[in-house]
C-alpha cells in the first residue's frame, strides 16, 4: 500500500461523521493530496446526499461485476474522488465471506493510486463496521459532547482496543460548545478507558489521542441543507477552521 488509510467511524449515528469525512477530504485535497473517500456504510449510505451527487454506478455495481472499479470512482466537489455505496444495500449489511473479500480487494486496488483513502464506515459496532475499520491503518472516532454519543464512543473504542488490539485511536469532538471542550472529553474518556480497557489482555499501552475539535456552528446546517462542502461554501467559519486544523495535524 502507498496510501495512508484512515477509517472514520462513530459509536452512534447523527454525530456528523460523514460531514467530517467529506470536509476533511476537501481540506487534504486543498493541500495537494490525492484523496479517495470510500463509502463503507453499506446499509444507510448518505455521502452522495452530502456531496449532492447522483451516481449512475456505485459500490453495489462493483460488487456484482456490473462495472469496473474505475468506472464507479467519480470526482466530487472539493477536488477528491469518491466511491459511493448507494443506500439500502441490505444484502451487504451482513459480513459474509463475499463482502469481506470484495472490500479487501477494493482497498488493495485503490491504495497504490492515492495519498489518502478515507473509509466512511457505518455507525456502531456491527461486524461490517468493525471489518471496515480493520482494513485501515488508523482510526478516527467522531463524537459529540452529548452523553449518549460519549457512551457509544466509549463502547466503540473499547472494542477497537480489545478485539482489534489497536494501540491508539484518534478522537474528534464535533459540535464542541467551547474551546478546549474536546480536550476535556478526551481526558474523561481516557480515564475510563484506563480503568476498564487497559486491564484487558491485548489492550496494554492503549492511548486515545485528541486529533481535533469542530465548533458548533450554524454554518454547518446551512452547508448541509444546501448540500455543499462547508470548506467551499464558508471556508472562514469556525467549524471549517476546525476541520482544516484536523487536516494539518494528520499531515504533520
Amino acid at each position: 500500500m502507498t496510501a495512508r488509510t484512515l477509517a472514520i467511524t462513530s459509536g452512534k449515528g447523527g454525530v456528523g461523521k460523514t460531514f467530517v469525512t467529506a470536509n476533511l477530504a476537501c481540506a487534504l485535497a486543498a493541500r495537494g493530496q490525492k484523496v479517495l473517500v470510500l463509502d463503507a456504510d453499506l446499509g444507510l449510505a448518505n455521502l452522495d446526499v452530502v456531496l449532492n451527487l447522483h451516481p449512475k454506478l456505485t459500490l453495489h455495481d462493483v460488487f456484482t461485476d456490473k462495472c469496473t472499479l474505475e468506472q464507479a470512482i467519480v470526482p466530487a466537489p472539493g477536488g477528491f474522488n469518491v466511491l459511493l455505496a448507494g443506500s439500502g444495500m441490505v444484502e451487504y449489511s451482513r459480513l459474509t465471506p463475499e463482502v469481506r473479500e470484495r472490500l479487501l480487494r477494493i482497498i488493495e486496488q485503490v491504495a497504490p493510486r492515492y495519498d489518502w483513502v478515507l473509509i466512511d464506515t457505518g455507525a456502531g459496532i456491527s461486524d461490517v463496521v468493525l471489518y471496515s475499520v480493520s482494513l485501515a491503518q488508523d482510526v478516527l472516532v467522531v463524537a459529540t459532547p452529548e452523553p449518549t454519543s460519549l457512551t457509544d464512543a466509549y463502547a466503540t473504542i473499547k472494542v477497537l482496543a480489545t478485539q482489534q488490539e489497536r494501540r491508539s485511536v484518534g478522537l474528534v469532538v464535533n459540535q464542541a460548545g467551547r474551546i478546549g471542550e474536546g480536550r476535556t472529553i478526551c481526558t474523561q474518556l481516557s480515564a475510563v478507558l484506563a480503568r476498564f480497557v487497559a486491564a484487558k489482555p491485548g489492550a496494554q499501552g492503549f492511548k486515545l489521542e485528541l486529533w481535533g475539535e469542530v465548533a458548533i456552528d450554524p454554518a454547518v446546517r446551512q452547508a448541509v441543507l444546501k448540500r455543499q462542502l462547508l470548506l467551499e461554501m464558508l471556508p472562514g467559519s469556525d467549524a471549517a477552521q476546525g476541520v482544516k486544523a484536523l487536516a494539518t495535524k494528520l499531515l504533520a
